[in-house]
Protein backbone atom coordinates (compact mmCIF):
# COMPACT_ATOMS: atom_id res chain seq x y z
CA UNK A 1 0.00 0.00 0.00
CA UNK A 2 2.86 2.36 0.73
CA UNK A 3 4.01 2.04 -2.90
CA UNK A 4 0.51 2.93 -4.12
CA UNK A 5 0.29 6.01 -1.92
CA UNK A 6 3.77 7.10 -2.97
CA UNK A 7 2.72 6.66 -6.58
CA UNK A 8 -0.29 8.91 -6.10
CA UNK A 9 1.92 11.61 -4.63
CA UNK A 10 4.29 11.31 -7.58
CA UNK A 11 1.38 11.50 -10.01
CA UNK A 12 -0.03 14.60 -8.36
CA UNK A 13 3.32 16.36 -8.08
CA UNK A 14 5.06 15.37 -11.31
CA UNK A 15 2.57 14.06 -13.88
CA UNK A 16 -0.77 15.75 -13.33
CA UNK A 17 0.71 19.22 -13.66
CA UNK A 18 2.13 18.39 -17.10
CA UNK A 19 -1.25 17.05 -18.28
CA UNK A 20 -3.54 19.36 -16.36
CA UNK A 21 -5.12 20.88 -19.46
CA UNK A 22 -5.92 17.39 -20.76
CA UNK A 23 -7.70 16.45 -17.54
CA UNK A 24 -9.58 19.73 -17.53
CA UNK A 25 -10.84 19.05 -21.07
CA UNK A 26 -12.00 15.60 -20.00
CA UNK A 27 -14.51 17.25 -17.68
CA UNK A 28 -16.52 17.99 -20.83
CA UNK A 29 -16.88 14.28 -21.58
CA UNK A 30 -15.13 11.36 -23.20
CA UNK A 31 -14.75 10.27 -26.80
CA UNK A 32 -12.68 7.08 -26.62
CA UNK A 33 -11.15 5.64 -29.75
CA UNK A 34 -11.99 2.04 -28.90
CA UNK A 35 -13.46 -0.38 -26.41
CA UNK A 36 -10.55 -2.52 -25.20
CA UNK A 37 -11.55 -5.84 -23.62
CA UNK A 38 -8.73 -7.66 -21.90
CA UNK A 39 -7.78 -9.76 -18.91
CA UNK A 40 -7.57 -8.57 -15.31
CA UNK A 41 -4.01 -9.92 -15.13
CA UNK A 42 -1.77 -7.36 -13.39
CA UNK A 43 0.93 -7.89 -16.02
CA UNK A 44 -1.27 -6.31 -18.70
CA UNK A 45 -1.51 -2.53 -18.99
CA UNK A 46 -3.70 -1.53 -21.99
CA UNK A 47 -2.75 2.15 -21.91
CA UNK A 48 0.95 1.39 -21.66
CA UNK A 49 0.69 -1.18 -24.44
CA UNK A 50 -1.18 1.15 -26.80
CA UNK A 51 0.51 4.36 -25.61
CA UNK A 52 -2.86 6.04 -25.16
CA UNK A 53 -3.80 8.99 -22.97
CA UNK A 54 -6.69 9.24 -20.50
CA UNK A 55 -9.95 9.47 -22.44
CA UNK A 56 -8.72 7.44 -25.42
CA UNK A 57 -9.58 3.89 -24.32
CA UNK A 58 -12.79 2.56 -22.79
CA UNK A 59 -11.52 -0.51 -20.94
CA UNK A 60 -13.33 -3.66 -19.85
CA UNK A 61 -11.30 -6.14 -17.82
CA UNK A 62 -12.12 -9.50 -16.31
CA UNK A 63 -10.51 -12.89 -15.78
CA UNK A 64 -9.84 -14.37 -19.21
CA UNK A 65 -11.10 -11.40 -21.30
CA UNK A 66 -14.48 -13.10 -21.49
CA UNK A 67 -17.64 -11.74 -23.12
CA UNK A 68 -20.67 -13.78 -22.03
CA UNK A 69 -23.22 -14.27 -24.83
CA UNK A 70 -25.98 -11.67 -24.62
CA UNK A 71 -28.72 -12.54 -22.13
CA UNK A 72 -26.83 -15.34 -20.39
CA UNK A 73 -25.23 -13.22 -17.68
CA UNK A 74 -26.57 -10.04 -16.13
CA UNK A 75 -23.36 -8.26 -15.26
CA UNK A 76 -21.21 -5.31 -16.09
CA UNK A 77 -19.88 -6.71 -19.35
CA UNK A 78 -23.11 -6.26 -21.33
CA UNK A 79 -23.69 -2.80 -19.87
CA UNK A 80 -20.15 -1.70 -20.66
CA UNK A 81 -20.36 -2.94 -24.25
CA UNK A 82 -23.76 -1.34 -24.76
CA UNK A 83 -22.61 2.02 -23.40
CA UNK A 84 -19.40 1.99 -25.43
CA UNK A 85 -21.17 1.29 -28.71
CA UNK A 86 -24.52 3.06 -28.32
CA UNK A 87 -23.56 6.07 -26.20
CA UNK A 88 -19.86 6.64 -26.85
CA UNK A 89 -19.97 5.52 -30.50
CA UNK A 90 -16.63 3.72 -30.45
CA UNK A 91 -15.48 2.69 -33.90
CA UNK A 92 -13.41 -0.31 -32.83
CA UNK A 93 -13.60 -3.11 -30.27
CA UNK A 94 -10.47 -5.06 -29.39
CA UNK A 95 -10.51 -8.34 -27.49
CA UNK A 96 -6.96 -8.88 -26.31
CA UNK A 97 -5.77 -12.14 -24.82
CA UNK A 98 -2.26 -12.57 -23.47
CA UNK A 99 0.49 -15.08 -22.92
CA UNK A 100 0.66 -17.16 -19.72
CA UNK A 101 -3.00 -16.44 -18.93
CA UNK A 102 -3.96 -17.96 -15.58
CA UNK A 103 -7.65 -18.11 -16.50
CA UNK A 104 -6.91 -20.13 -19.62
CA UNK A 105 -4.60 -22.38 -17.63
CA UNK A 106 -7.48 -23.01 -15.26
CA UNK A 107 -9.73 -23.80 -18.21
CA UNK A 108 -7.30 -26.51 -19.28
CA UNK A 109 -6.72 -27.81 -15.76
CA UNK A 110 -10.05 -27.92 -13.98
CA UNK A 111 -8.49 -29.38 -10.84
CA UNK A 112 -6.89 -26.00 -10.18
CA UNK A 113 -10.37 -24.55 -9.67
CA UNK A 114 -11.63 -26.93 -6.98
CA UNK A 115 -11.39 -24.21 -4.34
CA UNK A 116 -12.41 -21.41 -6.69
CA UNK A 117 -16.10 -21.99 -7.44
CA UNK A 118 -16.75 -18.44 -8.64
CA UNK A 119 -13.85 -18.65 -11.09
CA UNK A 120 -15.04 -22.05 -12.29
CA UNK A 121 -18.52 -20.70 -12.93
CA UNK A 122 -17.15 -17.66 -14.74
CA UNK A 123 -15.01 -19.81 -17.02
CA UNK A 124 -18.12 -21.65 -18.16
CA UNK A 125 -18.47 -18.77 -20.64
CA UNK A 126 -15.29 -20.05 -22.24
CA UNK A 127 -16.54 -23.64 -22.43
CA UNK A 128 -16.49 -23.52 -26.22
CA UNK A 129 -12.78 -22.74 -26.00
CA UNK A 130 -12.24 -25.77 -23.77
CA UNK A 131 -14.19 -27.98 -26.18
CA UNK A 132 -12.25 -26.72 -29.18
CA UNK A 133 -8.99 -27.54 -27.45
CA UNK A 134 -10.21 -30.95 -26.32
CA UNK A 135 -11.42 -32.04 -29.74
CA UNK A 136 -9.02 -30.32 -32.13
CA UNK A 137 -5.65 -29.95 -30.44
CA UNK A 138 -4.64 -33.43 -29.34
CA UNK A 139 -1.51 -33.04 -31.45
CA UNK A 140 -0.18 -30.38 -29.07
CA UNK A 141 1.52 -32.21 -26.23
CA UNK A 142 3.63 -29.45 -24.69
CA UNK A 143 1.76 -27.57 -21.98
CA UNK A 144 3.08 -24.21 -23.20
CA UNK A 145 1.86 -24.85 -26.75
CA UNK A 146 -1.59 -25.89 -25.54
CA UNK A 147 -1.86 -22.78 -23.39
CA UNK A 148 -0.87 -20.52 -26.28
CA UNK A 149 -3.44 -22.16 -28.55
CA UNK A 150 -6.09 -21.85 -25.84
CA UNK A 151 -5.43 -18.13 -25.47
CA UNK A 152 -5.71 -17.66 -29.24
CA UNK A 153 -8.87 -19.74 -29.64
CA UNK A 154 -10.52 -18.04 -26.68
CA UNK A 155 -10.15 -14.62 -28.31
CA UNK A 156 -12.05 -15.95 -31.36
CA UNK A 157 -14.74 -17.52 -29.18
CA UNK A 158 -15.24 -14.27 -27.30
CA UNK A 159 -15.44 -12.33 -30.57
CA UNK A 160 -18.31 -14.58 -31.59
CA UNK A 161 -19.96 -14.01 -28.21
CA UNK A 162 -19.53 -10.28 -28.74
CA UNK A 163 -21.50 -10.51 -31.97
CA UNK A 164 -24.54 -11.78 -30.02
CA UNK A 165 -24.92 -8.40 -28.32
CA UNK A 166 -27.67 -6.54 -30.21
CA UNK A 167 -25.91 -3.18 -30.11
CA UNK A 168 -22.81 -4.73 -31.69
CA UNK A 169 -24.80 -6.67 -34.29
CA UNK A 170 -26.64 -3.52 -35.31
CA UNK A 171 -23.44 -1.47 -35.59
CA UNK A 172 -21.83 -4.23 -37.67
CA UNK A 173 -24.83 -4.27 -40.00
CA UNK A 174 -24.38 -0.53 -40.53
CA UNK A 175 -20.63 -1.06 -41.04
CA UNK A 176 -19.96 1.44 -38.27
CA UNK A 177 -17.68 -0.71 -36.12
CA UNK A 178 -14.68 -3.00 -36.49
CA UNK A 179 -13.86 -6.01 -34.32
CA UNK A 180 -10.27 -7.04 -33.65
CA UNK A 181 -8.75 -10.11 -32.02
CA UNK A 182 -5.33 -9.56 -30.47
CA UNK A 183 -2.89 -11.63 -28.46
CA UNK A 184 -0.21 -9.82 -26.47
CA UNK A 185 3.01 -11.57 -25.47
CA UNK A 186 4.08 -9.44 -22.54
CA UNK A 187 7.44 -11.19 -22.22
CA UNK A 188 8.49 -10.02 -25.69
CA UNK A 189 6.27 -6.97 -26.25
CA UNK A 190 4.82 -8.53 -29.41
CA UNK A 191 1.16 -8.15 -30.39
CA UNK A 192 -0.51 -10.47 -32.88
CA UNK A 193 -3.82 -9.82 -34.62
CA UNK A 194 -6.17 -12.38 -36.09
CA UNK A 195 -6.36 -12.25 -39.88
CA UNK A 196 -9.67 -13.51 -41.26
CA UNK A 197 -8.04 -13.86 -44.69
CA UNK A 198 -5.27 -16.22 -43.58
CA UNK A 199 -7.23 -17.61 -40.59
CA UNK A 200 -4.24 -17.20 -38.35
CA UNK A 201 -2.60 -14.68 -36.08
CA UNK A 202 -0.07 -12.37 -37.68
CA UNK A 203 2.19 -9.64 -36.23
CA UNK A 204 0.22 -6.45 -35.73
CA UNK A 205 2.95 -4.25 -37.19
CA UNK A 206 1.96 -2.97 -40.60
CA UNK A 207 -1.52 -4.49 -40.60
CA UNK A 208 -4.69 -2.53 -41.29
CA UNK A 209 -8.00 -2.60 -39.46
CA UNK A 210 -10.34 -5.47 -40.33
CA UNK A 211 -13.35 -4.12 -42.29
CA UNK A 212 -16.61 -4.21 -40.36
CA UNK A 213 -18.19 -6.52 -42.92
CA UNK A 214 -15.36 -9.07 -42.77
CA UNK A 215 -16.75 -12.21 -41.19
CA UNK A 216 -14.76 -14.25 -38.71
CA UNK A 217 -14.88 -17.97 -39.34
CA UNK A 218 -17.59 -19.89 -37.52
CA UNK A 219 -16.55 -21.08 -34.09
Amino acid sequence: MQKLVAGIHQFQNDIFSSKQRLFERLVEGQRPLALFITCSDSRIDPSLLTQTEPGELFILRNAGNIVPPYGTFHGGEAATIEFAVAALKVKDIVICGHSYCGAMSGLLNAEKLNDLPAVRNWLSYADSTRRIMQENYDHLTAASDRLTATVEENVLVQLENLRTHPVVAAALARKEINLHGWVYKFETGQVFTYSADSEQYVPLEGTLAVPADKEFPAI
